[in-house]
């Protein structure tokens, strides 16, 4: 697995699962740390060249595109990252989710529903493990937005994106149990990630407009992974699209 090119730059991810909060908490790490942030590429999965929407192909007809959305959410995820941390002008690089919560969970997941052959879960697998010896920057550390499926799915319904409009809360039951087993388990997971630390956020609580709350969770981030505030004035905007 690949290191940073810098020595001191770090990749931090946020993990968690759907509904869980991660995209309104990027936002409020990006407006208090000294850090890039980089969001799930979902417009690359929603228009792939004109041709059509991956993702929502994947929903209305999982057993057929299971295998081929996971194959370009891994390929997107990483070249987003690299991509990002070229023009990165911070020391530290905070991702949302990452190709691992996609193995231990999301793909994990669709071949133990019967949603991906055997075949398809072994070719995941074989490719999975070259392309992360070689390709994919070791995190130094993943936040875990813990929280209930129950919690999840009300979050779910009131952003409303289409895609998701049919996700049962069984499907998030069963996310939970996989995030709860690679994260706070590490329950059969590969070495080079094992040891990777892992920071527990309890986020069942409505943080977005409770501002103590919202200071609890930041200074945990800060002290866990000892990362500073940013200045105000040195401030940079690093949201701009960088193209794959």
């Amino acid at each position: 697995m690949s290191q940073n090119k810098q020595d001191n730059s770090r990749l931090l991810i946020v993990e968690g699962n759907i509904g869980a909060g991660k995209s309104t908490f990027l936002r409020l790490i990006k407006d208090r740390l000294a850090c890039q942030i980089v969001y799930e590429p979902h417009e690359k999965w929603q228009n792939i060249s004109n041709k059509g929407n991956l993702l929502e192909n994947f929903y209305n007809d999982t057993p057929r595109w299971a295998y081929t959305f996971q194959s370009y959410a891994f390929i997107t995820r990483t070249l987003t990252q690299k991509n990002h941390a070229l023009k990165n002008p911070y020391s530290v690089q905070v991702l949302e989710r990452s190709v691992f919560s996609d193995r231990y969970c999301f793909a994990k997941n669709l071949y133990e529903s019967g949603l991906m052959s055997d075949l398809e879960w072994t070719l995941y697998l074989e490719w999975f493990g070259w392309f992360c010896q070689d390709h994919v920057t070791k995190p130094n550390g993943f936040i875990y937005l813990r929280t209930t499926p129950q919690t999840c799915y009300k979050r779910l319904l009131k952003r409303a994106r289409h895609e998701e409009k049919a996700v049962p809360i069984e499907y998030l039951e069963q996310l939970h149990q996989k995030h709860e087993a690679w994260l706070m388990e590490k329950k059969n997971v590969d070495a080079y990630v094992k040891d990777v630390p892992v920071l527990v956020l309890d986020c069942d609580k409505e943080f977005e407009s409770d501002e103590a709350h919202k200071n609890k969770l930041i200074d945990q981030i800060t002290q866990f992974f000892d990362i500073n505030y940013f200045e105000p004035s040195k401030k940079i905007d690093t949201d701009r699209q960088i193209n794959l």
